[in-house]
């Protein structure tokens, strides 16, 4: 056995390894097995790598590959232990923008190796020279977009650029002429490839990215950040047929056909259209005054929503970003286990946007021990919520909002929600009276069976906690309800 039939052995091994490790991840049940799938076929993967690198590379270049492989390594595990769950959105999308740039300087380079230098000529010779072309080209388009469009996501999540949709004039026009502009180039590129036509595509493709991420709003943006999980696959796809490596291909269509059917997914559970989303289309602006609603809400306390869980038959908890900022799962698990010992049927009701990424909420639930049979997406608990006592909003906001369904002149128009103002009662846990993410003000707070219970929201589980308990409610709290004029703008 050769080194290189070695290492295609490997790599068939770790790609089964990843088909293995994305079944496990499918489901909660299994996604440790998922993960350990993951990481064994990447090791094996690396192994392989190098294993048939140092067949071929200088002892100098192999330290060098070693002392790369290091760095990531530490710099990964100091990110991952540093990282909080609420910053994994926007890491997420950090990361895909490295993969961007990897895919663009892999282009660069199969440029300078083969078109520019000349030196290669011999390997990729004929019509196969017109194909490297087209790969070359290709593979930096995607690359360059998904390296701009995920910066862009990671800003928005970050908090570091507005979340409001950039709505320059003709903004479709400008994809659809970006697009074409590409095909155009792609062709004279194929036909006289030159250093100009790529720094051009470069510059059109950072700009595309960009654009196309700008131009949707936040309440998109998981959507987003799942669809650019799907190019930074396409991106290393490009990059294997560049590197002429099988496993970079194969692995880059996984993640790529995956992430772009998670998008669909999503899309269909949003009302969005799946082309809007990939040509940067969607994403209305907020209509002027939409932060700036007046109406009446009626504050409640910790010892008042004890007395409401306690005299009910079912509760549903709807958690959202405002959980994670909290960290309130591990006293949210402790209250349901309380009411279930106590009789009180609890289930969890799981928006597939909930959060900043999809499955944020899954995860966070899951890391406080909340079994997973009691948490149900969107579809499998919207029509229980008539015959619901209680539901506790935690922190979730625009996935709960009744406009989506009652105004179209909503930026959340159309976008299924949570239907929670149909339960008999509805506590909304808020820090303040601010709009979500997309910016437009909720009226679900100013219904007669909603209640807003200010502040921490781990803080106001641990006081209801103690409330039912026996004790007495938080220091501090009032024991009355107030009626409370509210001017929000």
């Amino acid at each position: 056995m050769t080194a290189t039939t070695a290492a295609d052995a490997a790599y068939l091994v770790a790609a089964l390894l990843f088909i293995l490790s994305l079944a496990g991840l499918s489901r909660h049940e299994t996604s440790r097995a998922g993960i350990v799938f993951g990481i064994a076929g990447m090791a094996v993967a690396l192994a392989a790598t190098i294993g048939l690198a140092s067949r071929s590379i200088a002892a100098t270049g192999i330290s060098l590959l070693l002392a790369a492989m290091a760095a990531g390594a530490v710099l990964g595990l100091w990110r991952a232990r540093r990282v909080e769950m609420t910053a994994m959105p926007e890491l997420i999308a950090l990361l895909h923008s490295f993969v961007g740039a990897a895919a663009v300087l892999v282009g660069w380079n199969g440029y300078l190796d083969v078109e520019h230098r000349g030196s290669a000529q011999t390997a990729v010779a004929g019509e196969l020279l017109r194909i490297h072309h087209a790969e070359v080209f290709i593979g930096i388009f995607i690359g360059a977009v998904t390296l701009t469009g995920s910066l862009v996501a990671y800003g928005k999540l970050a908090g570091r650029i507005a979340s409001r949709p950039l709505m320059l004039p003709g903004k479709n026009a400008l994809n659809l002429g970006a697009l074409a502009a590409f095909a155009v180039l792609t062709g004279f590129f194929v036909a006289h490839p030159g250093l100009g036509l790529l720094i051009a595509v470069t510059a059109l493709a950072l700009l595309l990215g960009l654009h196309l991420v700008a131009s949707i709003g936040g309440g998109d943006m998981p959507v987003v950040v799942s669809m650019l999980n799907s190019y930074s696959g396409w991106a290393a796809a490009a990059s294997g047929f560049l590197l002429d490596n099988n496993l970079l291909i194969v692995t880059g269509a996984l993640v790529g056909s995956s992430g772009a059917y998670l998008s669909y997914l999503m899309c269909r559970a949003m009302n969005r259209s799946f082309l809007s989303v990939i040509a940067g289309g969607f994403g209305i602006e907020a209509p002027a005054g939409a932060q700036a609603e007046t109406g009446e809400y009626r504050e409640t306390t910790a010892a008042e929503t004890a007395e409401l869980l306690a005299g009910a038959s079912s509760v549903v908890i709807a958690p959202g970003y405002g959980m994670a900022v909290a960290q309130a799962q591990y006293p949210v698990a402790e209250l349901t286990r309380l009411l279930r010992e106590r009789g009180v049927t609890v289930r969890f009701a799981i928006h597939p946007v909930a959060g900043r990424l999809p499955g944020h909420m899954n995860v966070l639930l899951a890391e406080a021990k909340v079994p997973y049979d009691i948490v149900l997406e969107m579809d499998e608990i919207n029509e229980d919520f008539p015959a619901t006592s209680v539901v506790l909003v935690i922190g979730a906001n625009d996935t709960v909002n009744p406009a989506a369904e009652e105004d179209e002149s909503s930026p959340l128009a159309g976008m299924p929600v949570l239907r929670v103002w149909e339960a008999e009662q509805v506590v909304v846990f808020k820090r303040s009276m601010a709009p979500g993410y997309a910016g437009v003000q909720n009226p679900l707070f100013f219904r007669d069976n909603s209640r807003m219970l200010f502040g921490d929201a781990k803080q106001r589980v641990e006081d209801i906690l103690h409330a039912l308990g026996g004790a007495a409610g938080a220091p501090g709290e009032g024991g009355g309800r107030q009626l409370v004029r509210s001017e929000v703008g």
